[in-house]
């Protein structure tokens, strides 16, 4: 199941380490396996300990005595977790595990949790003394999550930005499960990027890993502050691109589309795929454009403008002076439709919120949604909010004797 390197931050004991999870190694592997494989020892390379886990109820194997000799010539300091022991008789079975030459093996139940604390403690006692932690006097990196369907260029682009191979990168479609984040020094600064399992179909046809991996990308989605949804150029624009941008647009952060494989775009295409965004995606027509080949790095020194530009409209906040002038000049040169003959009346305004922004109209009436778009169109006009969506609600002032 596991392909990348993902992190988890955890405690035990009063003490923070991250646990990082890694795909499956074997000896001697090709193809996606050898990908993953390398993955696993980079993580071995970047580690302060290693937790090996074996099958105790298979006992050791070939690729076991192999998976020892590179964690010897790594220098790290290894405990051995012996795994499926469910009772007093997998016990005894662990014990065979003393001959990979790793020292003691710990008895657990991933399954059921035996044994876990007794690991924990051994886990705790092979790492080193962590530094004391610096008082932090920023805000975390901000959080960028890459989304599309799969094979758009995902986890390419995580790697071209990291400077090597964080994600596994395949021919084969839907590589990524799990999502893979990584801090990213952009511009001087430092940014949290989340490489995200690609998103097949809707999640009610979504079947066992599929499944999983979609909803891991949902919850990536609902903490990030920005996504960039990519979009394979080279390629029709498809349902499931329209589908990706409407997960977008309900979980509400700022975004940008990367038009990646630009490299394989010629003019006639470029032509089409103008015609196909006015009609695809008409929903996002204020989201700064980026066209760029993942795989070479070409214009990938535009995603960062493009970032900063949605962040600030995500953050941007409208005076309430400022915002009231501009909707009584807006309703003044082009009033409300009129409902059973009587036109309404904004008779105040103000953003209730940010990220994203959030506007309240308080009125004599109901606003059509038809005029609801017509003034977002011109609030991005008059205030910008390029690359983040904004909300507008309507609250009807009741008349007097009605209501409570």
């Amino acid at each position: 199941m596991t392909r990348d390197r993902v992190a988890y931050d955890t405690s035990w004991a009063g003490r923070d380490f991250t646990v990082v999870d890694t795909g499956g190694w074997e000896p001697d592997a090709r193809g996606l396996a050898a990908r993953v494989a390398a993955q696993a020892e980079l993580a071995v390379a970047a580690a302060d300990a290693v937790l090996f886990v074996v099958d105790a109820a298979v006992g050791p194997t070939d690729s076991d005595h192999a998976a020892v000799r590179v964690l010897r010539r790594s220098g790290k300091p290894v405990v051995l977790a012996a795994n499926k022991v469910d009772d007093a008789r997998g016990e005894i079975e662990a014990t065979s595990l003393w001959s990979l030459g790793l020292g003691e093996p710990h008895p657990v139940s991933a399954l059921h949790g035996r044994g876990s604390g007794d690991l924990l403690d051994a886990v705790l006692a092979a790492l080193p003394v962590a530094p004391v932690p610096r008082e932090e006097v920023e805000v975390g990196p901000r959080r960028i999550a890459l989304l599309g369907r799969p094979n758009v260029g995902k986890s390419s682009l995580l790697n071209r930005l990291v400077g090597q191979e964080r994600s596994v990168v395949h021919d084969e479609a839907g590589t990524t499960r799990d999502p893979v984040d990584e801090l990213v020094v952009l511009g001087g600064r430092t940014w949290r990027f989340v490489d995200t399992a690609g998103i097949r179909r809707r999640v009610h046809h979504v079947v066992g890993a599929d499944y999983y991996s979609t909803l891991r990308t949902r919850s990536v989605l609902e903490t990030s502050e920005v996504a960039v949804v990519l979009l394979d150029a080279s390629q029709p624009l498809t349902e499931q691109d329209t589908r990706i941008l409407s997960l977008v647009i309900e979980a509400g952060p700022g975004r940008a589309l990367a038009m990646n494989k630009w490299d394989l775009v010629d003019e006639d295409r470029r032509i089409s795929l103008d015609r196909e965004i006015d009609r695809e995606l008409i929903r996002v027509p204020w989201a700064p454009r980026i066209n760029l080949s993942a795989k070479t790095g070409w214009h990938l020194d535009r995603m960062l403008p493009a970032i900063d530009t949605a962040l600030a409209a995500w953050d941007t906040r409208v005076s309430t002076g400022r915002l009231n002038a501009f909707l009584a000049t807006t309703a003044a040169a082009t009033p409300p439709p009129a409902r059973g003959g009587r036109s309404p009346k904004i008779l105040f305004a103000t953003q209730a919120d940010v990220r994203p922004p959030r506007f309240v109209l308080f009125t004599t009436g109901f606003l059509e949604a038809g005029y609801r778009r017509f003034l977002e169109r011109r609030l991005r006009e008059e205030f910008g909010f390029s690359g983040s969506p904004i909300e507008i609600s309507v609250r009807v002032r009741q008349r007097r004797g009605q209501g409570s």
